[in-house]
C-alpha cells in the first residue's frame, strides 16, 4: 500500500456510510463547517486528561489548556507548530515539517533529537507513545482532529513516562449533523496537500472518516515527503449510559533528512543538505497501522460509577536509513481500564478512580550496509526485542470545603522491561528493567466560580526510550550505565475563566500564571560520535520558571491572545565522565565539568501574541483575519554552553472567507509565514561532537485553502 489509490480511500469510506445509514448514503456527504459561538463552548469546557476523568478546567489543579478546531480552522494545519504555538509552556521545534517535531514542556523533551520524549502522546485517548516513551506523530492529522487537551507539568502519577506533560489529540466526532467536505492546500516549497472528511450521523451511529494526502519538496535540500494518512472513528451508544467507540487509522509515506549543519555551513547556506545525509540518502520509511475499541459505561443508582475499557493493536513496519540500513516490524497490544466513583462522605463531594495500562510491543530489526542509499546484500545484524510497559494509578479528589478547597492524591507504579536477543554471530542477550512509584499531592481552592489558585508537588520518573540505551561500545547490546531519571516537582498558580456572554465589551478572559520549581537527578542528556546518537546521565538539574498566558475577547469577535514562557534552567553539578572515538578509531575517556550551565536547547524568554477578528462582510459571507508575532531567545547548542543561536521574530498573518449557501460551505483562506522571511535555527541539535548543531527554521512561505462542504 506504497501509494494507496485515492479513488480507494473514497470507495471505502463510501461503503462505510451505506453500511450505517443506506439511506443517507445515497446522498453526497459533508462537512459540518459552521463554527460554534467559542464563548458559550467555553461555558461547558472540559478536559479528560488531566486527572484522566472529566474536569471543568477551573476544577484541575494543574495548568491546562485546549484549542477547538474553530481556533485554527484558517491555519495552515501541517504540523503542530501551526497549531500549538499559542500554548504557554510548550515549545515546539520543527525538524523535518510535521513528522520530527520536537515537544518541549519546562524543558522535558529537549534531549530529543529524533521523536518525541518527556510528553504523553494520545490520540483519542489511546496512547501514540509507544511503551518506552518515545513518539513519532505520522498518524495525527489536523484535518480531522475536533480539539487538543494539553496538560502542562508532571503528569507521571498518572501516565507513564510523562514528567513533562499529556497532549491528547481528540478526532472531531461530537458532530450533530451529517456532512462531507473536500479540502486542497497548496503553498511553498511544492506544499500539496489533499483529502476529504466524512461524517454520517443516524440515529445510532456516528461515522467520521478522513483521509489526507500530503506533499512537500521542503525548504531545504533532501527534505521532501510523500504521506498517506486514512483515520476512522466509528461511536453508538447500546443503550443510554453506555458508549461504544471503535479508532483506526492507517500511515504511509516517507521523509528524506537534510541533516544538521555545521556554523560555517549554515552561514554559508542555511538551506543546504548535510552532505553526509545525501550520501547516505538519509530518509525514514513508515507504514503503521491501528485499530482499537472503547467501551464506556455509568451505573449504580444515580449513575455514580463509571467504567471505560480500551483494547488497541499496532503494526508498524520502518526502513531507517543513516549509518546503516535498518527495516524494523513492530506489533503492538495494549489494553487500558479504569474505574471512578462518585460519592458524598457527609455533604463532601468525593472522586475515587483506580485503573491501570499493559502496553506490549515485540519487534524484530534487520541491520544492512547502507550502500548509498541502497540496502546491502549482506545482513550484519538480526534482533529480536521485546519491551512490555505495566503501570497502576490510584486517585482521590475529596472536598474539604464546600465548593471551595479540594485535596487530590495521586500515584502510580509502573514496570518497564527491556529484552534484547540477537540470532547473528555473536549470539548475545540483554534486558533492562526500569521500575517506580511516583506520588503526586495537589490543592485546588475556589475564590468563586470562575477564579481558583492551586498548587502541587510530586515525583516523575522518566525511564531510558529504547533507542536511548544504544551503546557505545559495540560489544554490549544495551548501555547498562545508563539509569532513569528522576525529579521533584514543585508548581503554584493562578487560574481564572470569566465569561459574560450577554456583553459586548470584555465578555470572556481567561487566564492562567503558573510558577514553578523541578529538581532534577541523573537527567538524561544526548551526545554524538560520528554522527550517531548516545546518551548519558548528567548529575542534578535545577529548573525554574513562568508560564502566563491569557485570551480575552476584546469586543465581540474581536480577540487577543498573549503567552510567555520564562525558563531558567541550569545543571547545578555535571561532572560527565564522556566517551569519544580518537582519529585512529580508538575510544577515548575524558572527564567535563558542566556544573553551573546552562541547559541547552530552551530559550530563556518564548513570547506570542495575536489578534483576531471575525465578521459578517455581506449576506451569506464572513470574514476572518489574523495576525500573529512569536519571540524566541537564543538557544544553547551543547551542555559545554560553546555557543549560542541568535533569537528570532516570526510575524505571521491570516485571512479567510467562508461562503454559506443554505447547505453548501466554501471556505477559502490564505497566509503568509515568517513575512519578514527571517533566517533563523529552528532546531538544534544538541551536543553534536563533530559541532553540526544547525538546522534552519522555515524561510518565508505562503500557503492557500480551498474547503467545499455540504451539509445534510
Amino acid at each position: 500500500m506504497k501509494n494507496l489509490p485515492y479513488f480507494l480511500i473514497i470507495f471505502l469510506s463510501t461503503i462505510s456510510g451505506y453500511i450505517l445509514n443506506p439511506v443517507q448514503a445515497q446522498n453526497p456527504i459533508v462537512a459540518d463547517t459552521m463554527a460554534p459561538d467559542t464563548v458559550i463552548n467555553d461555558l461547558h469546557e472540559v478536559v479528560i486528561t488531566g486527572t484522566r476523568v472529566s474536569k471543568k478546567i477551573i476544577d484541575i489543579p494543574y495548568p491546562v489548556s485546549r484549542i477547538n478546531l474553530v481556533e485554527y480552522r484558517y491555519d495552515r494545519k501541517i504540523n503542530s507548530s501551526d497549531v500549538l504555538t499559542p500554548v504557554p509552556g510548550l515549545f515546539l521545534q520543527s525538524r523535518y515539517g510535521n513528522h520530527d517535531v520536537r515537544f518541549a514542556i519546562r524543558g522535558f523533551g529537549s534531549r530529543s533529537n529524533s521523536g518525541i520524549r518527556g510528553v504523553r502522546i494520545l490520540l483519542d485517548d489511546i496512547p501514540e507513545s509507544e511503551p518506552d516513551g518515545q513518539t513519532r506523530i505520522e498518524a495525527i492529522d489536523f484535518n480531522a482532529v475536533g480539539r487538543i487537551e494539553i496538560v502542562k507539568g508532571n503528569s507521571s502519577s498518572l501516565y507513564t513516562n510523562a514528567p513533562g506533560g499529556v497532549v491528547n489529540f481528540i478526532n472531531d466526532i461530537g458532530f450533530d449533523r451529517s456532512s462531507v467536505e473536500f479540502y486542497n492546500q497548496s503553498g511553498s516549497f511544492g506544499l500539496q496537500k489533499t483529502g476529504f472528511r466524512a461524517k454520517v450521523k443516524t440515529e445510532k451511529y456516528r461515522l467520521l472518516t478522513t483521509y489526507s494526502r500530503q506533499l512537500y519538496d521542503g525548504y531545504r535540500d533532501h527534505n521532501n515527503e510523500d504521506w498517506h494518512i486514512l483515520n476512522m472513528v466509528v461511536e453508538t451508544n447500546p443503550s443510554e449510559n453506555t458508549n461504544l467507540k471503535i479508532l483506526g487509522y492507517f500511515v504511509d509515506g516517507f521523509i528524506k533528512l537534510p541533516g544538521s549543519l555545521t556554523k560555517e555551513q549554515f552561514e554559508e547556506d542555511p538551506y543546504q543538505a548535510d552532505q553526509r545525509s545525501i550520501d547516505r540518502d538519509q530518509k525514514r520509511v513508515s507504514t503503521k497501522g491501528r485499530l482499537g475499541i472503547r467501551y464506556q459505561a455509568k451505573f449504580g443508582r444515580e449513575l455514580n460509577n463509571e467504567i471505560l475499557i480500551t483494547g488497541f493493536g499496532t503494526i508498524k513496519y520502518f526502513e531507517r536509513l543513516s549509518g546503516s540500513y535498518r527495516i524494523i516490524n513492530r506489533y503492538g497490544l495494549g489494553f487500558r481500564a479504569s474505574y471512578i466513583n462518585r460519592l458524598k462522605f457527609g455533604n463532601h463531594d468525593n472522586e475515587f478512580s483506580v485503573g491501570g495500562d499493559l502496553l506490549l510491543q515485540p519487534a524484530r530489526t534487520e541491520n544492512y550496509d547502507n550502500i548509498s542509499g541502497i540496502k546491502g546484500d549482506q545482513l550484519d545484524q538480526l534482533t529480536d526485542e521485546k519491551i512490555s510497559n505495566t503501570g497502576f494509578y490510584i486517585s482521590e479528589n475529596f472536598e474539604i470545603l464546600d465548593e471551595k478547597l479540594y485535596v487530590l492524591l495521586t500515584g502510580r507504579y509502573d514496570n518497564i522491561v527491556y529484552k534484547l536477543s540477537e540470532e547473528t554471530l555473536p549470539s548475545r542477550a540483554d534486558s533492562r528493567t526500569f521500575h517506580a512509584f511516583t506520588p503526586k499531592f495537589a490543592l485546588n481552592y475556589k475564590l468563586n466560580e470562575w477564579m481558583a489558585v492551586y498548587g502541587s508537588f510530586g515525583l516523575s520518573y522518566d525511564s531510558p526510550a529504547n533507542n536511548e540505551l544504544d551503546p557505545v561500545n559495540p560489544e554490549n547490546l544495551y548501555n547498562q550505565q545508563l539509569d532513569a531519571q528522576e525529579s521533584k516537582n514543585f508548581e503554584v498558580g493562578f487560574k481564572g475563566n470569566r465569561i459574560k456572554a450577554e456583553e459586548n465589551l470584555m465578555r470572556r478572559i481567561l487566564w492562567e500564571i503558573t510558577l514553578f520549581n523541578i529538581d532534577i537527578d541523573n537527567e538524561i542528556v544526548p551526545y554524538e560520535v560520528l554522527g550517531e546518537v548516545y546518551f548519558r546521565n548528567a548529575a542534578k538539574t535545577n529548573r525554574k520558571g513562568i508560564e502566563f498566558g491569557t485570551s480575552v475577547e476584546i469586543i465581540r469577535n474581536l480577540n487577543f491572545t498573549a503567552s510567555y514562557t520564562f525558563s531558567d534552567f541550569k545543571y547545578n553539578t555535571y561532572d560527565a565522565e564522556t566517551i569519544e572515538l580518537d582519529s585512529t578509531g580508538n575510544f577515548v575517556i575524558s572527564n567535563k565539568d558542566f556544573s553551573g550551565n546552562i541547559v541547552p536547547s530552551v530559550p530563556k524568554h518564548n513570547i506570542y501574541l495575536a489578534t483576531s477578528f471575525s465578521q459578517r462582510i455581506i449576506k451569506h459571507v464572513d470574514g476572518f483575519a489574523k495576525v500573529s508575532y512569536n519571540s524566541i531567545s537564543g538557544l544553547w547548542v551543547d551542555d559545554a554552553n560553546t555557543n549560542v543561536t541568535d533569537g528570532y521574530n516570526l510575524l505571521n498573518a491570516t485571512i479567510g472567507f467562508d461562503l454559506i449557501l443554505g447547505k453548501f460551505n466554501l471556505m477559502i483562506s490564505g497566509g503568509m509565514n515568517n513575512i519578514f522571511d527571517e533566517i533563523y535555527v529552528g532546531f538544534t541539535n544538541t551536543n553534536s561532537s563533530d559541532l553540526k548543531f544547525y538546522e534552519a527554521g522555515a524561510p518565508q512561505n505562503t500557503f492557500v485553502s480551498i474547503n467545499l462542504g455540504y451539509t445534510f
